[in-house]
């Protein structure tokens, strides 16, 4: 089987590709050549970008194998995510690879405001000796204005509460036990504007936090105070802030970002009282190596079929240890409920019980949902699309998790319905020191034998003689029988049986057994190796 391709689109750290190992064929391409990408996108299984490559829906189209893009740093404004969870395509960035570059810049800017630091040295560089035009002002026993207390503010606070400093942040989502513990005080936004000698802001760039520090807020504001934004371009109303710079009602400010990069015009960036670098947050060598090893390492995960920490787009996180071995084997109890089903499936229980209660097992839902799909549906399926294709035929999915498994240790059970209203189920457990995977219910009743590739399961009225029957049927077909389980709800009554077989069993063959044995119900399943 060929390496799968990794596409590099931009130019990485040596660490990067040394951390996606020897495992893949690596590719490079200028992912700014639209023409070169469409080309290299149509044989790569992932590709990795930074910010200057766009992969919008049409570039994710020319994917037809891709399965990961990754994005060596936090922002993903060059990534249609819609487009690429609708391709089944997994989105990964790096969010936690800047922060501390982020965080270091941020007081950067402070300082070099609270010391007129760049005005100073064009000064001193053009000649001139102004000590006095440059008088700054201390950090000290001053306010600064934290609005959003996630992880860069944070840092920020604990970098600035060494200067002695008076930290108040504006965060609706931290708890004050949280604030707190970094020593800083929550307060409103309005208070905050209106008491903050420096203001930062901190926070993810949406239509609720676009142009939220605008003219209202810079005019409450200090005419001294200093506003810094090292986060995202929008979030402070570039006009409103050029008209609150030029008409002296805020002493200055210092931006990283911009709402265009670059920059339209110098209506900001000319004035005198503004410090400004060209979206330099992540521009270190540690945050670009971080970064790129970050996502090297989360391609290797998505690309062996895991679920993936920095997945953007599909729930899950890090999986526990204990659950792991679970993964496979509730996609393959998806694989066979889908089997068992002759019509559309209406909904759909996913039901965990057992020690696996005690950790976090939300993969497993994502697991059915995958094997299932991909029984139901001819585009590729993944944890990223798979919840999409339920919610788009109407599936409705529950999950749930009880600490009570009388029989196993553990067990997995899919139950529903179809669209007709017929009831199906499947249950399955893993045993023994090698976990072997195990299906133990059908519709109901029990059985015990390890998941074969290919099943044959049809119930029947128990009476004498249907082994024989079915086992010459299909042994005159040249179909050997591994293994059978057979179970019936009363002597007399409905029996089930699970036949495992070596090999498909042809349409021609099916009818030639339901005729014989006069099954009530017959389904041939073949079930993904993973």
């Amino acid at each position: 089987m060929p390496a799968p391709v990794v596409l590099i689109a931009e130019q990485l750290s040596p660490a990067t590709i040394a951390a996606l190992g020897p495992d893949f064929e690596v590719v490079n391409v200028d992912g700014t050549d639209r023409d070169a990408l469409r080309t290299a996108l149509g044989t790569a299984d992932a590709v990795l970008v930074r910010s200057a490559t766009q992969l919008d829906a049409e570039a994710i189209g020319w994917g037809t194998r891709l399965k990961v893009i990754a994005r060596a740093g936090v922002g993903l404004d060059n990534v249609d995510i819609k487009a690429a969870t609708q391709a089944g395509v997994m989105v990964v960035n790096a969010p936690t690879s800047n922060i501390i570059s982020a965080a270091e810049l941020t007081v950067a800017h402070i300082l070099g405001l609270a010391r007129h630091l760049p005005r100073a040295h064009g000064s001193l560089s053009a000649g001139e000796w102004k000590r006095s035009a440059y008088t700054g002002t201390e950090l000290y026993e001053k306010t600064i204005g934290i609005v959003g207390l996630g992880r860069i503010g944070a840092l920020v606070a604990e970098r600035l509460r060494g200067f002695g400093v008076d930290l108040i942040a504006y965060d609706p989502y931290v708890t004050a036990a949280r604030a707190q513990q970094l020593g800083v005080q929550l307060v409103q936004l309005d208070e905050l504007v209106e008491r903050a000698d420096f203001l930062t802001i901190h926070m993810p760039r949406t239509p609720e936090t676009l142009g939220m520090i605008g003219a209202e807020q810079l005019r409450a504001m200090k005419r001294t105070a200093y506003v810094v934004n090292v986060a995202r371009g929008g979030l402070i109303d570039e006009a409103a802030l050029a008209a609150a710079l030029s008409e002296g009602e805020i002493a200055g400010a210092a931006l990283d970002v911009f709402m265009q990069e670059p920059p339209a015009d110098a209506s900001l960036t000319g004035l005198p009282n503004v410090n400004v670098t060209p979206h330099l947050g992540a521009s270190t060598a540690e945050a670009q190596e971080k970064a790129g090893v970050s996502v090297a390492k989360s391609v290797r995960l998505a690309l062996a079929g895991d679920l993936v920490p920095d997945a953007v787009n599909v729930a899950g996180g890090a999986i526990d240890e204990y659950v792991r071995p679970g993964l496979p084997l509730t996609e393959k109890l998806g694989q066979v409920f889908a089997g068992l089903a002759d019509g559309a499936i209406a909904s759909l229980d996913i039901e965990v019980r057992g020690e696996l209660s005690e950790h976090k097992v939300e993969a497993l839902r994502l697991a059915a949902l995958k094997g299932v799909f991909s029984k139901v549906v001819s585009e590729p399926v993944s944890y990223v699309n798979a919840p999409l294709l339920a919610e788009q035929r109407n599936v409705e999915v529950r999950f749930g998790v009880e600490p009570v498994s009388e029989s196993y240790r553990n067990v997995i059970t899919l139950r529903g319905s179809l669209a007709d209203g017929t009831q199906l189920s499947v249950a399955g457990t893993l045993t023994g020191p090698k976990q072997i995977e195990k299906i133990v219910a059908v519709n109901g009743y029990e059985v015990e034998l390890p998941i074969p590739e290919h099943l044959v399961v049809f119930s029947y009225t128990d009476r004498p003689g249907i082994v024989a029957t079915y086992g010459k049927l299909l042994g005159d077909a040249g179909v050997n029988i591994a293994g059978l389980q057979i179970a019936r709800d009363e002597k007399g009554g409905t029996a089930l049986s699970v036949v495992s077989v070596d090999a498909p069993v042809s349409e021609d063959v099916l009818e030639g057994l339901r005729s014989a044995i006069d099954a009530e119900t017959l389904r041939a399943i073949d079930v993904d190796a993973l």
